[in-house]
């Protein structure tokens, strides 16, 4: 079964400011900082935050996942990381993937859109409730408020 579920969370901030965290290594840097109840540490296994680079995601509450960076489009601001080693493919997943599109409104004014695809077999139902978009709900909302803090500073 394949499905899909999506965050929408409207910023007062530029679409370029979101995108200079989203489209770089730097939320991986600040995620374990600004959400430590969700992720305890990241490290990049390989790769600079373009096509390619592996993460390795330490979860809070336990377990890890690894993904890799799949699409990254700095004109569209969009980036893409699917689940290559982890607790939700171990669950069983076939697959699993995120995206994150930062869409401009205006001036100071955008849309953050998390949305995660997923598949696992027709015979396990049960998966479909481990699959959430909070933990990215939670990051696009402290990113919003970071960038809004660094401005008056």
């Amino acid at each position: 079964m394949k499905g899909s579920k999506s965050h929408e969370l409207e910023a007062d901030v530029s679409a370029s400011e979101l995108w200079a965290i989203y489209g770089t290594l730097r939320a991986a840097e600040l995620l374990p900082e600004l959400l430590p109840q969700v992720l305890a540490k990241t490290e990049v296994l390989s790769g600079d935050g373009g096509v390619g680079t592996i993460l390795l995601l330490t979860f809070t509450q336990g377990g890890t996942g690894t993904e890799k960076f799949v699409k990254v489009d700095n004109e569209k601001y969009v980036k893409e990381a699917v689940a290559i080693d982890g607790d939700m493919l171990k669950a069983g997943f076939l697959s699993y993937m995120i995206r994150l599109e930062i869409i401009g409104k205006g001036p100071d004014s955008s849309v953050i859109r998390s949305t995660v695809e997923y598949e696992f077999d027709d015979a396990r139902p049960e998966l479909e409730g481990l699959v959430s978009t909070e933990p990215l709900a939670a990051a696009a909302e402290v990113f919003s408020k970071y960038v809004k803090e660094q401005k008056t500073h």
